[in-house]
């Protein structure tokens, strides 16, 4: 007899995941969250919110995970990607000055193996706990003529607040103003293509060599950025993604503005060393497609810069904040010096 798990879709192991995810989810949710897990959409309620802000603005924002799932597959360790989602998702809204309130994933494949997606979501949702956002809900697919092999597609779609007046857009920039930079655990999220190409095929190195390298989690922001957005005035941040630092810099300078960047002013982690080596990468293509060691920029007025510096060794140590360059007068680009 025909059913729907001959056709490659199992709809038990789909409702072992809900089942085993509900507790580990449940924790992570504030008194604003009204909904169980396993209801068609989540509610939130905004009263505390409306309380605590005179003019608040929703800030959303989707990203994924690329091809870093094929790490962990490789690897046989999945927890690490739900740490992935969350500061992929919320260190994109924490550029305006938003604070995170809630997320939502989705994880597709051609086979999904509980365990594997249990351990995600355990990852994701201590994740959420250590930086107060609640996993309200969320997506499990299971398509096999859509995906193929064990590999997974993890989105995440995150919603936060900011207080309309506090908004951090870049506007103010100016020649002068100094850029500082947050160091980075690794490659994050973005760049894995390059990066397997790098080191599976043409320098046919062991997992074993490289294998934790690349699946170092991305390091989340959410708490020395917000810290500091309460003590200093931050003229623009961008987080470092896909398109390194020449595409995501330029997205938040105002008109008749560049970016000097001085790329001796920070330690290069060993694995970008590595993987430039491999692929005698020019610094345009390294610096366009990884972080390249600094994960987060942050553009201030020179006179504080040391100031802000100071503040994140005294309050967040386990965080790097180096003075990596200076803004001065373009045409939206930044100079790699």
């Amino acid at each position: 007899m025909i059913d729907y798990k001959s056709a490659g879709v199992d709809i038990t192991a789909g409702n072992e995941v809900v089942n085993r995810i509900k507790t580990p989810v449940k924790k992570t949710f504030d008194a604003s969250v009204l909904t169980e897990l396993g209801g068609f959409a989540a509610l939130y309620d905004l009263k505390a919110i409306i309380a605590e802000y005179d003019e608040p603005v929703l800030v959303q924002s989707i990203d994924g995970l690329g091809t870093k799932p094929m790490i962990a597959a490789m690897m046989n360790q999945y927890d690490s990607l739900g740490y992935d989602l969350l500061s992929a998702t919320a260190n994109d809204i924490i550029v305006c000055g938003a604070k995170p309130l809630t997320l939502l994933d989705y994880i597709g494949g051609a086979k999904i193996k509980p365990d594997e997606v249990v351990a995600l979501i355990e990852g994701m949702s201590q994740a959420c706990i250590e930086n107060g956002v609640s996993l309200v809900g969320g997506e499990t697919a299971e398509m096999p003529g859509v995906y193929s092999g064990h590999d997974y597609d993890i989105v995440g779609i995150i919603t936060g607040v900011v207080e309309k007046h506090r908004i951090i857009n870049g506007k103010n920039i100016a020649p002068g103003d100094c850029v500082l930079g947050f160091a980075s655990s690794g490659l994050h999220t973005n760049g894995y293509s390059l990066a397997r190409k790098l080191c599976f095929e043409i320098g046919q190195l062991p997992l074993s060599e490289v294998g934790s390298a690349l699946l170092e989690p991305h390091l989340n922001y959410t708490k020395p950025v917000l810290a500091l957005t309460q003590q200093f005035p931050i003229k623009g941040m961008a987080h470092i993604t896909g398109g390194g630092f020449l595409e995501n810099i330029p997205r938040i300078l105002p008109a008749h503005c560049s970016v000097e960047l001085h790329l001796n002013s920070w330690p290069t982690l060993p694995i970008f060393d590595l993987l430039v080596s491999l692929g005698s990468l020019s610094d345009s293509e390294a610096y366009r497609t990884f972080n390249m060691g600094i994960g987060y920029v942050m553009v201030v007025d020179k006179a504080i810069a040391a100031d802000i510096q100071a503040t994140v060794t005294k309050d967040c140590p386990n965080y790097m904040l180096y003075n990596i360059g200076q803004v001065i007068a373009g045409e939206k680009e930044v100079i790699l010096k």
